[in-house]
Parts: structure tokens; C-alpha cells; sequence
């Protein structure tokens, strides 16, 4: 008797309060395993407006750290991509001299991130290492707004 009106009172509840069901890890890999693909999983958990974008070029987001150090004598696309983030980040740093983006690390590059790892209070030897390469992609993404998709 108890649980009988425990069950009509869940019921007159649950039926008055408007829920989502989220989506679960054991729930998604049923619908998975029953053949359902990404997309009409998200729908069946919050409704047909759901839809996945896709893209073949990606762009404006900063590229990982190369792996190596880039340095004085160094060349090629990652530093110039990292002299071009550097001169967009001395528009609002403007300590930091602008240089040429010609994928070169020169004498004029050295100097710029040095200027750049002394304001950011990271070792000041002109070396773009690990450390310093993300802290100008994170500088980079906050003066270039490109997180906003405003980008420059």
C-alpha cells in the first residue's frame, strides 16, 4: 500500500516538473552499440536542433609547441609564425619592439622575446622554449580576441 502511493505520488511529482535528460556514458554507448551515429545520439538526448559543424581548414588557433626550441639562427614556419603572434601582441605590449615576420630568428627576434619573457616574468634568454611558447599563445589568443572570434 505504502509503496503504491509512494509510486502515484513520484508520478503526479515528476509529471509537474519539466526535466532533460542528459546525456550518460553508459546510455550514449547503448544507443552507440545499437548502431545509432554521433549525431542522432545527441538528438536523442536533447532534441533535433542539435547539429554537428565540420570543416576542413581550421584557422586562427595557435599551433602546438614544435617540439623543439626555437632560437637564434633557427628558421622556418614555426618561428615565423611565432613573430607574427609576437607583433600582434606589441600592439598592446608596446615594449615589445615589432620585427620582421620573415621566419628568420635573428638578432631582432631574440630581442623581441626576451622583451616579451622579461614583461611575462619568465626567463629572459631569448630562447622560445616550451614555457615561453605557450604563454605567447596565450597572450596571442587573449590580444587577438580570436577566442571571440574577433580575430585581427
Amino acid at each position: 500500500m505504502i509503496c503504491s502511493l509512494w509510486n502515484d505520488v513520484f508520478s503526479a511529482f515528476s509529471l509537474s516538473i519539466p526535466y532533460r535528460i542528459q546525456l550518460t556514458q553508459w546510455g550514449s554507448k547503448s544507443l552507440g552499440d545499437q548502431g545509432y551515429t554521433a549525431i542522432e545520439i545527441l538528438r536523442n538526448y536533447y532534441g533535433s536542433s542539435m547539429f554537428i559543424n565540420s570543416t576542413d581548414v581550421v584557422s586562427g588557433i595557435p599551433a602546438s609547441w614544435p617540439q623543439y626550441n626555437l632560437e637564434l639562427g633557427s628558421s622556418g614556419e614555426k618561428v615565423r609564425q611565432m613573430q607574427q603572434q609576437l607583433n600582434v601582441i606589441s600592439g598592446a605590449y608596446p615594449l615589445i619592439p615589432k620585427i620582421a615576420v620573415d621566419g628568420v630568428f635573428g638578432p631582432q627576434t631574440e630581442e623581441a622575446v626576451k622583451t616579451f619573457q622579461r614583461i611575462f616574468k619568465l626567463t629572459p634568454d631569448g630562447i622560445v622554449g616550451l614555457r615561453t611558447w605557450y604563454k605567447i599563445s596565450e597572450i596571442y589568443v587573449g590580444v587577438s580576441r580570436i577566442a571571440e572570434g574577433v580575430a585581427r
